[in-house]
């Protein structure tokens, strides 16, 4: 959508693609029984300056919120507040000496600027190297499982840095604290305001528009959907890699193998309404693996619970390979699954308090950063004259989050405005 917006603001004619019945990919929205909120958990940082500026141009960052948030940690069938240094300092499960060289290692890849030379070293040496043995087995292995399941041997310690890297951007540009935001009605507003501004600005956007395949010849690109062919003179893929080989069969092999080579996480989402608040934390990091999920975000610490008729939001995300069985589960059995877990986790909490509970799954999220991972990312513009492949695989020095999303449009923006008169921007899921 930032693509198409600024394409067309440079009186580029486009046409943008969705083969969902509603825009945003990973940032859409849905109903959670007659409330609609967005399907996954987002959470916008002071620092996030491109997606802040984005908003103001569709006139909705003035209305943000902004609340200071908890973050939690359960471990070893405990929940702890580590919130602050204090807090910190007095976490159990760690001894001082771990608790020192951990904090040592946050705020030395904080200051790390050359990202590039941390592709060379995986995830597991680095931590270990500058955390020790005993605090990465305990606190960094198990979080890394919960983001990268038995992937995260493939990693490099880059994929650790970009997560640290934003959480301190703030302080790097000057400000006294990392404060998180969100925006009342979330992203479906944001979404709704937004394709307003594409329609006036001449944007032809197609909802439920499946892209089947995408051919050039004769200095034109032709493009099939359900409908039939479309031609145009550029088009530009947004989709996943696994998504865009199949779309594009005029790549060349090495093309192909490196798209194929990229590695993605999915991840399972289920959306709670509670009856009653489960902590006081945004987030609570898990390190436990028998929990069937990989994190708990209580959305309603953040945005009020007025948005949800007074009731609690809660996300339960589960990372997991494209191919990993669980993607074949049930809603009902991933209910049982992780209601279940909740009980063992919060004495408090009662089955009874669920009041809706909806799954979202999706096979390719996350693009792992592997060992040189930017020397074998294939180019955005392919060897099939007028076509380009960007997606989120192209951050190179960050995490995926909606701000770098919007960052990385915005700089592939400019190169592409060079290339031709007429653009189509798709995006597909």
């Amino acid at each position: 959508m930032t693509l198409a917006h600024r394409l067309a603001q440079a009186g580029k004619q486009v046409t943008l693609f969705e083969a969902s019945p509603e825009l945003g990919g990973l940032a859409s929205a849905w109903t959670l029984g007659d409330i609609t909120w967005d399907r996954h958990y987002h959470v916008t940082l002071l620092s996030d300056l491109c997606l802040r500026d984005l908003l103001k141009e569709l006139g909705l960052e003035q209305d943000m919120r902004w609340v200071e948030t908890k973050t939690g940690c359960y471990m070893d069938g405990n929940l702890y507040s580590v919130s602050n240094a204090i807090e910190f300092l007095r976490f159990p499960p760690l001894g001082l000496i771990d608790k020192i060289r951990l904090g040592l290692t946050i705020l030395y890849a904080s200051k790390i600027r050359d990202w590039k030379q941390l592709e060379k070293i995986s995830v597991v040496d680095w931590l270990s190297r500058w955390s020790g043995k005993h605090t990465f087995q305990k606190f960094w292995l198990p979080l890394l499982r919960a983001k990268l399941g038995e992937n995260y041997k493939k990693a490099s310690a880059a994929f650790i840095w970009a997560i640290i890297a934003r959480l301190y951007a703030a302080r790097r540009t000057g400000l006294k604290k990392e404060m998180f935001g969100y925006l009342p009605g979330g992203y479906a507003r944001l979404l709704e305001r937004f394709a307003e501004v594409l329609t006036e600005e001449g944007v032809e956007i197609r909802l439920g528009a499946v892209v089947q395949q995408v051919q050039s010849a004769e200095g034109q690109v032709k493009l099939q959907t359900a409908e039939g062919w479309k031609t145009f003179d550029r088009v530009i893929l947004t989709t996943a890699a696994p998504i865009a080989v199949q779309v594009c069969p005029q790549l060349e092999p090495e093309e192909r193998d490196r798209l194929k080579n990229i590695q993605y996480q999915g991840i399972i989402c289920a959306s709670l309404l509670l009856k009653q608040p489960l902590s006081p934390y945004y987030v609570t990091n898990i390190t436990d693996t028998w929990v069937p999920f990989t994190g708990v975000i209580e959305m309603t610490t953040l945005v009020k619970p007025d948005y949800f008729h007074g009731n609690i939001l809660v996300y339960l995300p589960k990372y997991i390979a494209p191919d990993d069985p669980a993607f074949s589960l049930s809603d009902a059995e991933l209910q049982e699954k992780f209601v279940n877990a909740l009980e063992r986790m919060y004495s408090h909490f009662d089955r009874s308090h669920v009041l809706s509970f909806d799954v979202s799954r999706v096979k390719y999220v996350l693009a792992i950063s592997t060992l040189n991972y930017s020397e074998h990312l294939p180019p955005m513009h392919t060897s099939i004259p007028g076509v380009h492949i960007i997606n989120s695989a192209h951050i190179l020095n960050g995490t995926l989050n909606v701000n770098e999303t919007v960052q990385l449009a915005e700089n592939s923006a400019a190169e592409l405005l060079t290339l031709s008169k007429s653009f189509l921007s798709v995006s597909t899921r």
